[in-house]
């Protein structure tokens, strides 16, 4: 194992230094248009499209709409609710991530006119666009929940990890107390598409750990209210889950959906097909349903036939076009696809939208798609983890075979976690990786 830990510390290494440096020399020559591209969604999906836009186009006009000024690095939010990094870790700015050449308009989006081809700002500015771009995230919906309110996070034993760096620090907070007094944990995620389906799993593995290292446990019930007849969409996945689960003593319901919390009687009431079931907590991560922002909802870019609770825009799975408007693409949490909500799809996702867009200005046919690429490490226990990749087929995809073992929870996975994820993060966000 040392070798391998050796090994694997200097690959990570020079991975993050060459994903930093980019590719130089080895980018194509930029092409020449004065097409006018529109982004809405300064994130990471859109810092990336612009970047990487900016390299491969000579005179486009890039607009970038979004009324953001931070920018949050979200895989570090479980790190962050687990006591393990501060707040500020995920905290940048919208600014040092975009290119100089790029027109930043610092307002939301209010509507969008496809057949127009126009993007109205909440300012009342009209922009037209040859091109646009929607990579604008996703909608956390706490309204969803009935006697929710993030005004909770942080008392009583309610967390909200993925509220932002400030809930999870507030969080790590309340699963601190919880894990030094013991009594009833609750944890689940909502019914709906979700960004990094693997987080409500890890963190309920991480509340097992501390319980674990401070002599608590005995004194620590651990329930899992899975959303469906599964605990993880890839059945292999699914299965080791299930079994480390068991292994741990955690307790796992199916087929409920959170639906209300009452804070002063510390219950969750979940919609099952039996009918309404109410669940005790001491600590519980509120997660909620999550949506396409409400100006993808009331335009016209959603799919009509699937998601139509969700409004996920409606893209060729494979080329992150839109199906009916051509000059339309959808990349990260808000496209429509069956796989494809974490950040690591956003790497592999972006250059199939830039590829498809720039071969149409330059007149030849594209060549890169997208197979449903998704990476989740999933923590297991502090210093542990499973670096769990697969594609739209439920396929695993491995990055490093040989070295890590994706069903195994590991010390390098980890690693991956804590010391390349962001350094890999940051060089997309230059568009260089």
């Amino acid at each position: 194992m040392q070798t391998n830990r050796r090994q694997f510390l200097g690959l990570a290494a020079s991975g993050a230094a060459l994903a930093a440096a980019g590719t130089g020399s080895a980018r194509a020559a930029r092409v020449p248009t004065n097409a006018r591209i529109v982004i809405l969604g300064a994130g990471a999906a859109g810092s990336a499209l612009a970047n990487q836009l900016n390299d491969a186009l000579d005179g486009a006009k890039i607009t970038i709409v979004d009324a953001r000024k931070r920018h949050l690095y979200q895989p570090g939010f479980t790190l962050i609710g687990a006591g393990l990094k501060p707040a500020g870790y995920s905290v940048s700015t919208t600014a040092e991530w975009l290119p100089s050449a790029a027109e930043w308009i610092e307002e939301a989006a209010a509507e969008i006119d496809p057949e127009a081809r126009t993007v109205t700002t909440t300012g009342g500015t009209t922009i037209a666009y040859d091109y646009l771009m929607v990579a604008t995230g996703l909608k956390l919906d706490w309204d969803a929940i009935e006697g929710f309110s993030l005004d909770l996070v942080g008392k009583d034993g309610v967390g909200a990890v993925y509220a932002g760096p400030d809930y999870a620090a507030k969080t790590w907070q309340a699963m601190d107390r919880f894990t030094e007094e013991g009594g009833e944990g609750l944890f689940f995620r909502p019914a709906t598409e979700m960004k990094c389906a693997g987080a409500p799993l890890k963190y309920t593995f991480l509340t097992d750990d501390y319980a674990r290292k401070k002599g608590t446990r005995g004194k620590t019930n651990i329930t899992y209210a899975a959303h469906s007849g599964s605990l993880f969409g890839v059945p292999i996945v699914n299965e080791k889950v299930r079994m480390l689960y068991d292994d741990r003593g955690f307790e796992t319901v199916y087929n409920h959906v959170m639906k209300a919390i009452d804070p002063g009687r510390k219950t969750v009431t979940f919609e099952t097909p039996e009918g309404e079931a109410e669940l005790p907590y001491d600590f519980t991560n509120v997660i909620p349903p999550m949506r396409a922002p409400d100006v993808i909802r009331n335009s016209p870019l959603p799919w009509a036939d699937r998601w139509t609770d969700q409004g996920w825009v409606e893209v060729d799975p494979h080329t992150m076009r839109h199906t009916r408007f051509p000059e339309i693409f959808a990349v990260g949490d808000v496209a429509g696809v069956p796989k494809g909500k974490t950040a690591a799809s956003v790497k592999w996702q972006v250059p199939v939208a830039v590829d498809q867009l720039v071969s149409d200005i330059a007149g030849r046919d594209a060549t890169e798609t997208y197979n449903g690429y998704t990476s989740c490490p999933l923590i297991t226990r502090v210093g542990r983890a499973m670096l769990i990749e697969f594609d739209y087929n439920n396929d695993l995809v491995p990055s490093f075979p040989g070295i890590i073992a994706p069903l195994e929870e590991l010390w390098i996975s980890w690693l991956m976690k804590e010391i390349a994820l962001k350094a890999t993060y940051n060089a997309m966000l230059r568009g260089r990786a």
